[in-house]
């Protein structure tokens, strides 16, 4: 597999250069992800558990969807590719932006756009991202959260810290 090109940012979110992967993660470079909250009608959130062969967090639940943004690419072009390649979504439109989050250690130093997307599925997982996914409501989060936080990824425990899931 070819390697992953991410954009190096500075304090602004402005592109300063370019690393590897493996090299953005191992100096903690500032760099750029999104995140996707997927919402049913009913207001439950689905969340994906993270494929064991992950480089970063593996087995740990998730957003309904993450990932970087690579080179060159913006962060709503990246919400939409990463839907499609996670979930098998492929969307006309951007999903709405809902929340910005900065770059600080929760984040892996990715500033973030967080998304917010209502739809019922059926998804179709990537096996090398997602082990599997589940539809929970707001009360069953909130309980995992509180009783288990270890087996969920940091940037999702800073996400629900900051929105509920509202």
């Amino acid at each position: 597999m070819a390697e992953e090109y991410f954009d190096v940012v500075n304090e602004r979110d402005e592109p300063v250069g370019r690393a590897t992967r493996r090299e953005v993660h191992a100096r903690k470079l500032w760099h750029r992800a999104v995140h996707i909250l997927v919402f049913d009608a009913a207001g439950r959130i689905f969340l994906q558990k993270r494929s064991m062969k992950k480089d970063m967090s593996p087995g740990l639940w998730d957003s309904s969807c993450a990932g970087h943004v690579d080179a060159g690419e913006d962060y709503d072009t990246a919400a939409v590719r990463e839907l499609g390649e996670e979930l098998g979504l492929q969307l006309a439109e951007t999903p709405e932006r809902w929340l910005r989050l900065e770059s600080r250690p929760e984040t892996g130093w990715e500033f973030c756009w967080v998304y917010r997307l209502t739809h019922e599925g059926p998804f179709t997982l990537h096996p090398e991202e997602i082990e599997t996914g589940e539809w929970l409501t707001m009360d069953e989060v909130r309980r995992r959260l509180a009783n288990q936080p270890e087996q969920y990824c940091s940037a999702f425990r800073l996400i629900w810290s900051l929105t509920d899931g509202k």
